[in-house]
């Protein structure tokens, strides 16, 4: 017969456990141990305690930064399973000496801070400078969509919320008519009577949710002044169409340096939306380059990559006031792009509709020819846009076009123009076509080599943070709270990179 060592799990065992011998060099618990101890001023947050004389004994807020960003690189982005990693894991336990906050300790930690959260980036950024892992001469910058603590459930215009209210209080009549009812002719029966007064009370609840929002909130305004989709769980989050599918969420963009793929600013927005991204994410890398004693024109000269979504006129303008040299491709890029194959959509697979080029201008007479020899004689002059462009129209027959034979790839069926044929043609600008500029830079040989770059330089950093750190989604609400949830994840995808580059940190 075999024989087995016997074991049994009722006895105890003393384990004996240095802590400083579970944080090894070239690991990133090692760069945060250190970063926090030697390099992260955490001064800044003696201001919130007033327990000099009176009151216990707080967490030192070294002890609880080193657990959340030690947390965050592992994965974990909930207070309390950081919670439980502190008194099962190890590492998290070496990391803490030994200390176990909970949840109620380092939630309010996390999304308290606002006044220090900048400051803290910056410290890291700093040191990312010193060792020379930013170059300073070519960016990129794009956004990670994520979801955040929202439910699209609770989402819609002011109009669908309230119908979603009135919906809800008819089921809560309904409800109790039906429970009346049943009490007549059956009698009453305890447990279902309490179910079922639980249930209206809950849906009593949601309906008073919902007025107390449209009472307390205006529409959201959107594009062209028309309004988007409220939330009732987190009113600055938005609804946000990604790879993944629709979510309730927050757009976290990055300015990444190309040299090391270091983050130099981070922000969450509740907007879907790029084009106004790109400014305000310039100007907050500018103050933290000089926050570290760079020079006010740090970025000056340097490339900077961002895709179609950037491209608009204000981003274009902000890039050149930078003296910025950025690549921003407009969304008829790849069409015009000899070596990109362009899959062509059933729009595009219709008849082609006639440009301004294929009518001849008579300068004699003053007027254009249609491709059916038709005339369209002057119509009116400085013929003025909401963009500042001006152009002179012209303007043909209603006779001649209700008759043409090529009416179809002419004349818009839209408006008034479903008449007759309008040829709009621009004469001048008041203001820079910024986006025509940007256009042909992009379509230049330099211009089509460097936006690839975009590539390279920009989607590895989030496919580390959504996908190796598995910091997929965010767990608070609000955007300041979002804000810095989204640059805690930077820091930690920093922090990796000083741990693996930087040679203080690694093994000797």
């Amino acid at each position: 017969m075999a024989k087995y060592k016997s074991y049994h799990y009722s006895q105890t065992v003393m384990l004996p456990v240095s802590l400083e011998d579970q944080l090894m060099p070239g690991t990133i618990e090692f760069a945060i141990h250190t970063l926090v101890e030697e390099r992260m001023d955490v001064t800044r947050f003696d201001e919130r305690y007033r327990n000099d004389e009176t009151g216990c004994k707080a967490y030192n807020p070294k002890v609880l930064l080193k657990i959340v960003l030690l947390a965050y690189a592992r994965g974990i982005n909930t207070s309390r399973k950081i919670e439980r990693a502190c008194k099962e894991n190890v590492v998290f336990m070496a990391m803490s000496c030994g200390q176990e906050p909970d949840h109620s300790t380092i939630a309010p930690f996390v999304s308290n801070l606002k006044e220090e959260i900048k400051p803290l980036f910056r410290d890291v950024l700093l040191v990312c400078e010193e060792m020379g892992l930013l170059g300073g001469t070519e960016f990129s910058l794009d956004g990670c969509k994520l979801p955040s603590n929202a439910s699209m459930r609770w989402s819609g215009t002011f109009s669908t919320l309230k119908e979603k209210k009135e919906k809800i209080e008819r089921r809560v009549a309904y409800l109790l008519e039906e429970q009346i009812e049943a009490d007549r002719r059956q009698g009453k029966d305890g447990s279902e009577e309490t179910r079922k007064a639980t249930h209206r009370e809950k849906l009593k609840k949601q309906a008073a949710r919902i007025e107390e929002f449209l009472q307390e909130n205006e529409p959201k305004p959107g594009k062209e002044y028309k309004e988007v989709r409220s939330n009732v769980t987190d009113n600055e989050s938005a609804m946000m169409t990604t790879p993944h599918g629709t979510i309730q969420g927050y757009n976290g963009q990055a300015l990444v340096d190309a040299k090391h793929q270091v983050i130099v600013e981070g922000e969450a927005f509740g907007w879907g939306q790029d084009h106004h991204h790109l400014e305000p994410v310039v100007s907050g890398a500018q103050e933290n380059m000089q926050a570290i004693g760079k020079e006010d024109n740090y970025f000056k000269d340097a490339i900077l990559t961002a895709d179609t979504a950037y491209h608009s006129s204000e981003s274009i303008k902000k890039c050149e006031e930078e003296e910025i040299d950025a690549y921003i491709p407009d969304k008829d890029y790849r069409k015009r792009h000899p070596g990109l194959t362009v899959k062509k959509s059933s729009i595009d697979s219709r008849r082609r509709k006639f440009t301004s080029e294929d009518f001849r201008y008579d300068e004699g007479a003053d007027e254009y020819e249609c491709p059916s020899g038709k005339k369209l004689k002057l119509h009116t002059r400085s013929h003025k846009t909401r963009w500042g462009m001006v152009y002179w129209s012209y303007r043909a027959d209603a006779r001649d076009c209700e008759v043409c034979t090529v009416r179809e790839g002419c004349i818009s069926k839209k408006g008034k123009r479903g008449k007759r044929k309008y040829l709009m043609i621009p004469v001048e600008s008041e203001r820079r076509n910024y986006s025509k500029e940007m256009a042909a830079k992009i379509d230049t040989d330099r211009g089509r080599k460097l936006y690839p770059h975009r590539m390279r330089i920009v989607e590895p950093v989030f496919a580390n943070i959504r996908t190796q750190k598995r910091l997929d989604r965010f767990t608070l609400r609000g955007k300041i709270k979002v804000n810095i949830q989204w640059l805690l994840y930077c820091m930690v995808h920093n922090i990796e990179k000083i741990a693996n580059f930087g040679p203080e940190f690694a093994v000797v």
